[in-house]
């Protein structure tokens, strides 16, 4: 055999090791992807920080000892559409018992973002992952995407993508997180 040959040989045994490398590491990835990244109840809520639309920074540990209401949602999203005036509503009457609303908005402009809030004019901090990086971490792949946290930090109850909720039910969750 001629150097030529066994040079392609090995070039070609090469690739089609890489090849076989990476379709095995693609498949391992999907088959394990569903245990990657999402949080159970009573598990302890990752920290953040993400920025607010007034350009405030937020830490979930800055809210050691209050209840969270994490919300990851998008202006493009029906249900949380129609769920925003349900959670400023009980927002407006829960703050003040150490429960707060914290609404990520995943990957879209400011502008869009901030048309939407004066148009429901709401009152809760409105953070922004525009690099989904907060989105991953927990896990969210639907929207509208919801994660309880207790005043120790853990998560309380994970609520996705429900469009048959009423603000009883967002009384019912702010209780359930009040310190």
């Amino acid at each position: 055999m001629s150097q030529k040959k066994k040079r392609r040989l090995y070039i070609r045994t090469a690739i089609l090791i890489i090849l076989l490398a990476a379709v095995g590491y693609t498949l391992y990835a999907n088959l394990n992807k569903d245990n990657q990244g999402k949080l159970s109840v009573g598990d302890k809520a990752p920290d953040f920080q993400l920025t607010d639309m007034q350009g405030n920074t937020h830490r979930l540990s800055d809210y050691k000892g209050k209840g969270v209401f994490l919300n990851f949602w998008g202006t493009y999203c029906p249900p949380c559409k129609s769920e925003m005036p349900y959670m400023d509503d009980v927002y407006k009457t829960y703050k003040n018992k150490g429960v707060e609303i914290l609404a990520v908005n995943v990957g879209e402009a400011n502008f869009i973002v901030n048309k939407f809030v004066k148009q429901y004019k709401l009152s809760f901090p409105i953070l922004m992952d525009k690099d989904r990086d907060v989105q991953s971490v927990y896990g969210v792949d639907n929207l509208p995407h919801s994660v309880l946290i207790g005043p120790d930090g853990k998560v309380k109850k994970v609520i996705i993508g429900n469009e048959n909720l009423t603000k009883n039910d967002f009384k019912g969750f702010m209780e359930s997180i009040k310190p």
